[in-house]
């Protein structure tokens, strides 16, 4: 059944990044699939209000106060009433929520579930236990997916970290990849689609990949934003090294942030101007024009919970070196990567075998996009999400949404972090928010005391009745729902056809 969502966070274009993408790109999907899709994230320079993309998808810009990385300053309350106001026009049944970090996806989270509406959170990142700043963030994520109908987390090592830090039951947390639009990040030569490798990445069965000469230049590409996490002090120390160890390399390097002033410097001390090219920041449309210039992907991150831009790479035709932290290892196989360890001298010795597998003609990089292309697929973690929609919302049994719960699994709903449908009602929200600790249990609940009545006030004194709703974005003629979901009924065994049957039924009653 279609539902109107709210994707809520400080993280959207036209900053770009991973988690930006992923929203944009999942909610359109999503529009396909004969879903409603709002955006809420905070105002930009020169992009304010209520903003229309491609495909109908409304982006409300609210004016809030940027702190640090495009991150709002928690407002707690002050949020609710803009918040209510749009989920009433729009009339959203669900709200979804992503970042850790973002303080509108928290607040957006605990608004909806006093206003008694479902509630998803995506996990796009890797945080620790010991450092003061992953303490408090991580009693936050506590506080709010308390009372959250569903986690999603892009890999499974984000999973076992999120399930960690914020105490939940593994049965609520699903695993639903990020996704490239492979057609976006193709390379300079496009092979003919039956040349895919073949699916087992060690059969002997390999087509034969073109030599460099020993004095043909390798270019090694960096995409990132330039922060410590990144490993961008990693990076300043390896590119002397490597390129005194090669001297047939050079780096191609895009991206903005505070190291990029020791970057700068690192190319002036060592007189590297020559072979280092810096770019500053790209806009997302211009990675791929980017990517295409070189040969190897580095990427020495220090944590990592999926890292898209490695996929892109590799639909890019891009060998890519690259540390093995967080969920990096299960998102290429070990054919289109040379892992490193985190360290100077690890990166600079699997950056160097690179260049030897890929001077030997070791490589097939040719054939790598359109593996990718079957490896990944915006349209399948769209179905997947939709399923979670659906668990969340009662369409699935409890049984097949929540494998193994069994008998009683339904007396679990009153639990804190046990899987299972969370129940609307105060005294049961305030009994999970109670279990977060001594203290901050305390002030959870005091948080959410304040929050109920200042839904009542607001629904008394600014009625339901004069919120005016919002019109929805007409369907687009000639390939309606009905022809998307067919098609993409094809991919996955007739889901398509069931839900193009259930719209004329929707159709026919209402003209009816």
């Amino acid at each position: 059944m279609p539902y109107n969502i709210a994707m809520c966070s400080d993280c959207f274009f036209p900053q770009p990044g991973g988690v930006e993408s992923h929203i944009y790109q999942l909610s359109s999907k999503l529009i396909d699939r004969g879903h409603k899709v709002v955006i809420i994230t905070h105002a930009y320079d020169g992009r304010t209000g209520v903003r229309y993309l491609t495909n109908g998808l409304k982006v409300y810009h609210v004016p809030f106060l940027v702190i640090y990385r495009e991150t709002t300053f928690p407002t707690v309350f002050s949020f609710f009433p803009i918040f209510r106001n749009i989920i009433i026009r729009e009339q959203i049944e669900i709200v979804h929520g992503h970042a850790s970090l973002s303080s509108i996806c928290h607040e957006s989270i605990i608004h909806a579930r006093t206003m008694g509406l479902r509630t998803v959170f995506t996990d796009h990142s890797l945080f620790g236990f010991a450092d003061a700043a992953s303490i408090l963030t991580n009693k936050l994520l506590k506080f709010t997916l308390s009372d959250v109908d569903h986690v999603i987390c892009v890999s499974h090592t984000c999973k076992e970290n999120t399930v960690l830090r914020a105490s939940l039951d593994p049965l609520m947390v699903s695993v639903i990849p990020n996704a490239v639009v492979a057609e976006n990040f193709r390379p300079l030569i496009l092979p003919s689609d039956d040349t895919a490798l073949p699916a087992d990445p060690h059969s002997r069965v390999t087509p034969a990949a073109r030599r460099l000469g020993p004095n043909e230049t390798i270019t090694i590409v960096v995409v990132s934003r330039l922060f410590y996490n990144k490993g961008t002090d990693l990076l300043i120390a390896a590119i002397p090294r490597i390129l005194a160890s090669h001297p047939n390399v050079r780096f191609i390097i895009a991206g903005s942030g505070p190291k990029a002033i020791d970057l700068e410097q690192m190319i002036e001390r060592n007189v590297l101007q020559d072979r280092v090219s810096l770019l500053g920041p790209a806009r997302h449309e211009e990675v791929r024009d980017v990517m295409v210039q070189g040969h190897i992907y580095l990427h020495p991150s220090l944590t990592e919970a999926f890292g898209t831009v490695i996929v892109e790479a590799a639909s890019c035709g891009l060998y890519v070196v690259c540390t093995r932290v967080g969920g990096i290892p299960e998102v290429l196989p070990g054919h289109m990567t040379e892992f490193a360890k985190p360290e100077e001298d690890d990166i600079v010795a699997a950056t160097g075998r690179a260049i030897s597998k890929l001077r030997a003609g070791r490589i097939p990089t040719e054939l790598f996009h359109n593996q990718v292309k079957q490896f990944y697929s915006w349209t399948d973690v769209a179905q997947r999400t939709e399923r979670v929609y659906d668990g969340i919302s009662g369409v699935l049994p409890h049984d097949e949404f929540y494998p193994g719960t069994g008998a009683g699994a339904a007396g679990w709903s009153a639990t804190r972090g046990r899987a299972g449908v969370q129940s609307f009602a105060l005294i049961e929200r305030l009994k999970r928010y109670y279990g977060c600790g001594i203290w901050a249990g305390k002030l959870f609940c005091l948080c959410v005391l304040i929050d109920y009545l200042l839904f009542v006030f607001l629904e008394v004194f600014a009625p339901r009745s004069r919120i005016d709703l919002a019109r929805n974005w007409p369907k687009k003629e000639g390939k309606g729902l009905d022809e998307v979901d067919a098609g993409m009924g094809k991919e996955s065994g007739g889901i398509g056809r069931k839900r193009s049957a259930r719209h004329r039924d929707r159709e026919k009653r209402r003209d009816g």
